[in-house]
């Protein structure tokens, strides 16, 4: 790669972000390492007027140095025109704010900015419902709101696993028997008296053995994943609700459910995805910012994030 591009990182407030684990910033330094120019914009800074979607970005310099890892510049209003990329990589809560900002880049791309993940795909993908598209790879799973069809998947099973849609960081996750004497209340809680969908799925054991984080970039499926595993005690495997992060090489099924996907996927424009595999099931697909980047390069010297750049590249052409 000869020419030196010019990319926007859409991301949390920056003295926030922990360098030594987020994957947003390990791309910036890759990105940096190629000889990009790194900017930073905050997503409430989206703006639309007289035709152009615009933002205030700061040039970002970046060190190696977990506690002080960048150095920002003046701060500019520029058209997302202005750069050969966008990467929104803002955290959830997917909530109207969200929503809106995914309108407003989708506005940028019909414009030609090249925005990814894409904002529309992301807009569409749920992280949750998506795996409904791919039901062959995933556990028996139920979608709904009322207390009675809940309750006669929890009788049927007998042992399963309770989530919001709209949740992350193995926020809100409950696991329910049967026999469970404060199920009802589970159910009433997630649902909010009915008026809320949830997804329940039948309980995998393997999770002991780790949720597997598998990532998918620009259509290629990386070598190695990332097993996040429960602490005693816990049925949540999510590095956030306290899991233990092991990287190891992808499974011979891992790699069947993200090759059967990773065409489709990057097909509409989802530069990285992380798909989350338990015992050989898929139960999520991640969009909106998909981490386990750095722990995968640290344990197994597999540059995930130069990798991003790599593809980024070939994709701008």
């Amino acid at each position: 790669m000869t020419r030196v591009l010019k990319i926007a990182f859409i991301v949390d407030p920056l003295e926030k972000l922990k360098a030594y684990k987020d994957s947003s910033i390990a791309m910036m330094r890759a990105a940096a390492a190629r000889g990009h120019a790194v900017w930073a914009i905050q997503r409430p800074a989206l703006s639309w007027r007289d035709g152009a979607v615009s933002a205030r970005a700061v040039p970002l310099s970046l060190f190696a140095d977990d506690h002080d890892w960048y150095r920002a510049g003046e701060a500019e209003q520029l058209p997302l025109a202005t750069f050969d990329a966008v990467l929104m990589r803002q955290d959830p809560p997917f909530d109207f704010e969200y929503v809106t900002a995914t309108w407003l880049l989708e506005r940028a791309v019909r414009d030609g900015v090249k925005v990814f993940n894409d904002p529309r795909a992301i807009r569409d993908h749920s992280e949750k419902l998506s795996i409904l598209e791919f039901p062959e790879f995933a556990p028996t799973t139920l979608v709904a709101r009322e207390a009675a069809d809940l309750d006669a998947f929890i009788d049927e099973f007998g042992d399963v696993i309770l989530k919001p849609l709209d949740g992350m960081g193995g926020s809100r996750i409950f696991r329910v028997a049967a026999d469970d004497p404060n199920r009802n209340v589970i159910v009433e809680t997630l649902t909010e008296d009915g008026s809320r969908t949830v997804m329940a799925q039948r309980y995998l054991p393997e999770i002991k053995e780790g949720d597997k984080r598998v990532l998918i970039i620009g259509g290629e499926v990386v070598p190695f994943t990332l097993a996040r595993i429960p602490k005693a005690g816990e049925t949540r495997g999510n590095l956030a609700a306290g899991g233990r992060g092991v990287a190891m090489p992808i499974t011979a099924r891992e790699r069947e459910i993200a090759e059967s996907l990773a065409p489709i996927l990057w097909q509409r424009g989802l530069l990285i995805v992380g798909l989350d595999v338990i015992g050989g099931h898929l139960t999520e697909i991640n969009v909106t910012s998909p981490t386990c980047m750095v722990e995968i390069a640290a344990q197994m010297g597999f540059d995930v994030a130069g990798l991003v750049i790599q593809r980024l590249e070939a994709a701008l052409g």
